[in-house]
C-alpha cells in the first residue's frame, strides 16, 4: 500500500498539485461528473488549495472558484479564476459572496485527528452536517455537493440525510485513499433545498430565483 501512495505522491509533485488529495477530486470527477465548464464553485476547507486546482481547471475561464479554510491558503500560483479567504465555516454567509450562489460545493474538511476513530468519526460528521446547514445560503438549487467523512456510527444518517436534501446521494471511495482509511466521499446531485421549516421561511423566499 506505501508504493500506492508513494505514487500519488510523486504524480503530484510531477503534475504541480499541491496534495496528493488532487486525484482524489479527479477521480470522484470521473465516476460522478459534478464539475461543468462556467461553474462557480466553492471549496470548503481548500487547504493547501489541491482541490482548488482541480476544479479551476475543470470550470475554466468562464467559471470561479472561492477556497476558504481557517487556515491561510497561499494565493501564489493559482489560476486567475480563483478567489481565496480566510473563514470560519459557522459564520461565513453568502453576503461574503455578493450574494451569489455557487453550482457546486467541494469539501475535502475534516477534523483534527485524535487517534480515537469513533470520536474522530463524531466530530467529521458533524462538520459535514454543520456544512449542510450552510446550504441555503451557499447552494443554487439543483446544484452539487462533494464531501468528505469519516466513516462510524454516524454515517449511515449522515448518508440519508444528504439524500433527503438532494435528489441522488452516495458514498464514493476513490481508489486514491488509503485502503486503512475511514474516509467516505458522499455525492449529491440535484439540491432541492432546504426543508419547509418556519426557521428556513424567509431564506427560501430569498433564495427562489436561483434554481437553475
Amino acid at each position: 500500500m506505501r508504493e500506492v501512495q508513494d505514487h500519488y505522491f510523486r504524480k503530484a509533485k510531477e503534475e504541480g498539485y499541491r496534495a496528493r488529495s488532487a486525484y482524489k477530486l479527479i477521480e470522484i470527477e470521473e465516476r460522478r461528473r459534478v464539475l461543468r465548464k462556467g461553474d462557480r464553485v466553492l471549496d470548503v476547507g481548500a487547504a493547501p488549495g489541491s482541490w482548488t486546482q482541480v476544479a479551476a481547471a475543470r470550470v475554466g475561464p468562464t467559471g470561479f472558484v472561492c477556497a476558504f479554510d481557517l487556515k491561510v491558503i497561499d494565493p501564489r500560483g493559482f489560476a486567475p479564476n480563483v478567489r481565496v479567504m480566510q473563514a470560519d465555516l459557522d459564520k461565513l454567509t453568502n453576503a461574503a459572496f455578493d450574494g451569489e450562489f455557487f453550482n457546486v460545493v467541494i469539501s475535502d474538511i475534516g477534523p483534527d485527528t485524535s487517534g480515537d476513530a469513533s470520536g474522530d468519526s463524531i466530530r467529521s460528521v458533524a462538520l459535514c452536517n454543520t456544512l449542510l446547514d450552510r446550504l441555503p445560503v451557499w447552494l443554487k438549487l439543483g446544484g452539487h455537493i462533494v464531501m468528505k467523512v469519516y466513516e462510524g456510527g454516524g454515517y449511515p444518517s449522515l448518508l440519508k440525510r444528504t439524500q433527503q436534501l438532494f435528489g441522488e446521494a452516495k458514498g464514493v471511495k476513490p481508489a486514491s485513499s488509503r485502503r486503512e482509511s475511514v474516509e467516505m466521499f458522499i455525492v449529491g446531485h440535484g439540491y432541492r433545498g432546504a426543508p419547509a421549516e418556519p426557521t428556513h421561511t424567509s431564506e427560501a423566499k430569498k433564495r427562489g430565483g436561483w434554481g437553475e
